[in-house]
């Protein structure tokens, strides 16, 4: 299924951080994802798009239409793991300014949902496998 979305010329651009916790953990959900992560954040009636490149957002009424767009994430500029995460704010919208007054808290909740849905149900096994592998000193024979 291919999803296509459009955007008007950029009506703002601003720097941001974005908090570590919410960088890594969208960055690791995402790589499990493959090429793209669909991110709904129900609180706000947005969905974010998680791609290589950028984080897109767009309102539940207007689903073909990018409203704003984080990008230009420079993770080599932090000196730690855990230190916030330099990045572009993009606006193309007139609301966008409004929508990111409660955005990143409310992505922050999105994500953690999502990896909380798709953790597995049971914990993890060590298998023992010592005994269907033949011994060093016996061979395979």
């Amino acid at each position: 299924m291919e999803e296509r979305f459009y955007r008007e010329e950029a009506i703002a651009r601003l720097p941001a951080a974005l908090p570590a916790l919410t960088y890594n953990l969208a960055h690791t959900l995402r790589m499990h994802a493959g090429k793209c992560l669909f991110v709904p954040i129900r609180s706000l009636q947005y969905m974010a798009v998680l791609d290589t490149e950028e984080f897109i957002f767009v309102d539940s009424q207007h689903r073909a239409w990018v409203e704003l767009a984080w990008q230009r994430f420079r993770p080599q500029a932090r000196a730690a793991l855990d230190d916030p995460v330099p990045f572009e704010v993009v606006h193309y919208l007139p609301q966008a300014a409004q929508t990111m007054r409660r955005l990143p808290g409310e992505f922050l909740k999105a994500l953690r949902l999502l990896d909380q849905r798709l953790k597995p149900d049971t914990p993890a096994r060590v298998l023992d496998l010592s005994s269907r592998l033949p011994h060093p000193q016996h061979g395979a024979g």
